[in-house]
């Protein structure tokens, strides 16, 4: 996208939806969480198009949003800062955390954020010989209606295969971010279907707090893969939880889920 036509689209979509004023999700103390594998912008028709990706991120209010498959000044996307610009059209603050080079620039995930990160981290996740780098990446925020701060992280896992790649790290990341008892919240594309050892590893740590909906059969299957989760468990509960339906946009569909952070006893 032009950076001049870019530039009039973050303002009519701030104009349409506004950043400081939304709906309230239910309750004073609720925290909506969003996460979207967008595909490094480019939609399932081929075409890069970070303003119809702003769209669908801004239709669901988020104060946090996890995005995998971002690239920053690649080729491919045209050297567009696709977190950057992203930023820029939904008014909400950045952080990139990089997993390599890419095609003439970097390619990794990003957050979004509604409230100042007050601290923000960027570590590798270990991997097989001859698979891509993945990281997570941490922030630190408080939540205006909370009493506490809160820890909220996304990352996107080995897509290999050997499932073994992705033990690994899932089971490397609950040891790094099982180091404090601060509200956490981690969010992504986990490659890996709920029955798998690779979200029971998960699970040993986090709560998932996405509520499958009944089955329709009337829909073909399908089987999820991208997470919302949270600890301590006792802490948190799900207000809502559902993937959003944005057809083309990328290939994958993203993840809503408003929680409510229980008070400390």
């Amino acid at each position: 996208m032009p950076r001049v036509l870019a530039a009039v689209s973050a303002v009519v979509l701030l104009a349409t939806f506004g950043v400081s004023a939304r709906p309230s999700p239910g309750e004073p103390d609720a925290l909506r969480i969003l996460t979207y594998n967008i595909h490094h912008g480019e939609g399932m028709d081929g075409v890069f198009d970070l303003y119809r990706v702003a769209e669908v991120v801004m239709a669901e209010w988020p104060d946090l949003v996890a995005l995998q498959e971002v690239d920053q000044a690649t080729q491919r996307s045209g050297g567009v800062r696709q977190a950057n610009e992203l930023s820029a059209l939904t008014g909400l603050g950045v952080a990139f955390g990089k997993a390599m080079d890419y095609d003439g620039g970097e390619y990794g995930i990003a957050i979004l954020s509604r409230w100042p990160m007050l601290h923000v981290e960027n570590r590798p996740l270990p991997r097989a010989d001859g698979m891509e780098p993945r990281t997570a990446l941490t922030v630190e925020v408080a939540p205006p209606n909370s009493a506490r701060h809160v820890l909220f992280t996304t990352t996107h896992l080995d897509q290999g295969r050997d499932a073994g790649n992705r033990l690994l790290q899932a089971d490397h990341l609950n040891r790094l971010l099982a180091k404090t008892d601060t509200p956490s919240i981690l969010a992504g594309d986990m490659n890996s279907r709920v029955d798998t050892d690779v979200i029971q590893t998960l699970r040993s740590l986090w709560n998932d707090m996405f509520v499958e909906p009944p089955a329709d059969p009337a829909q073909r299957p399908r089987y999820r893969v991208d997470y919302v989760m949270a600890r301590p468990a006792p802490r948190w509960r799900t207000v809502e939880a559902r993937a959003i339906e944005a057809p083309g946009v990328s290939d994958h569909r993203p993840v809503l889920a408003v929680l409510e952070l229980e008070p400390r006893d």
